[in-house]
């Protein structure tokens, strides 16, 4: 399976290392190490449209719900892998993101998704996400 030629399907996108480390007995990367790239590529989007410096200022931010992914090619050392993200739902309080973890050759590795709260940690509960974050979000899959 190959990448979409498309490039605004999956707007943010992020450049990794292999690391040796990452690597188990078997030779090829734990699947472990996915779900930190799945991890580095949801941050990377927070950042990306204006999550984290709302956290900052109003403690108000993301956080995870559910995430899952789907393994369908291993990843070997050395290697660079490009995690892509795109938004799959926004809704009041939540969005759905879908990544992509491509290798050197373009090849599609794993896919996962994830669901996330925007979460009041002064009140510890869900709020609802507001209007310029969604349009941050809005703009960043139309890129």
């Amino acid at each position: 399976m190959e990448k979409e030629t498309s490039a605004h399907h999956f707007p943010v996108t992020l450049k990794l290392r292999l690391d040796w480390s990452e690597m188990d007995l078997f030779g090829h990367i734990n699947n472990v190490m996915y779900f930190k790239y799945i991890q580095a590529s949801r941050v990377n989007y927070w950042e990306h449209v204006g999550f984290m410096s709302r956290y900052f200022v109003e403690k108000i931010g993301p956080i995870l719900v559910s995430s899952g992914c789907q393994f369908s090619k291993p990843l070997f050392y050395p290697d660079n892998i490009t995690v892509e993200v795109r938004i799959e739902f926004i809704k009041t309080t939540s969005i759905g993101l879908h990544h992509r973890i491509l290798n050197g050759k373009n090849e599609i590795c794993a896919e996962a998704h994830d669901v996330i709260v925007l979460y009041d940690f002064h009140k510890n509960e869900k709020v609802a996400i507001p209007q310029e974050l969604r349009e941050a979000m809005e703009k960043s899959s139309k890129k």
